[in-house]
């Protein structure tokens, strides 16, 4: 499953690159263990939490909430990292849905 919904909000996973020259979500994508996450990359280097930084507020922008509704409750300091967000569950899970397979 690739959306998770949980009380208040939603739960996902998300691989990211920092310093991949651009600030984007490139879509669904599949691990070796068949689990889903949502690829990104951000410009900012992993430096003092500044990718970190970067990626909630990405994901803030395409979904529509405040940043404060983001937060990156596993992987503080690893590539994968499981997100969570406070909101109307159903709603945000569409966004997420919307954003399609990687290529």
């Amino acid at each position: 499953m690739r959306v998770r919904q949980v009380p208040g909000g939603v739960c996902l996973h998300v691989r990211l690159t920092p310093k991949g020259g651009r600030d984007a979500l490139e879509g669904w994508a599949r691990g070796a263990d068949a689990s889903e996450h949502l690829k990104a990359r951000v410009r900012a280097a992993p430096e003092d939490g500044n990718a970190n930084a970067a990626l909630i507020g990405l994901l803030a922008q395409k979904l529509g909430v405040a940043k404060s509704a983001v937060r990156i409750a596993g992987g503080q300091s690893a590539r994968l990292k499981r997100i969570e967000v406070v909101g109307e569950a159903r709603a945000l899970a569409a966004r997420l849905e919307a954003l399609g397979d990687a290529p």
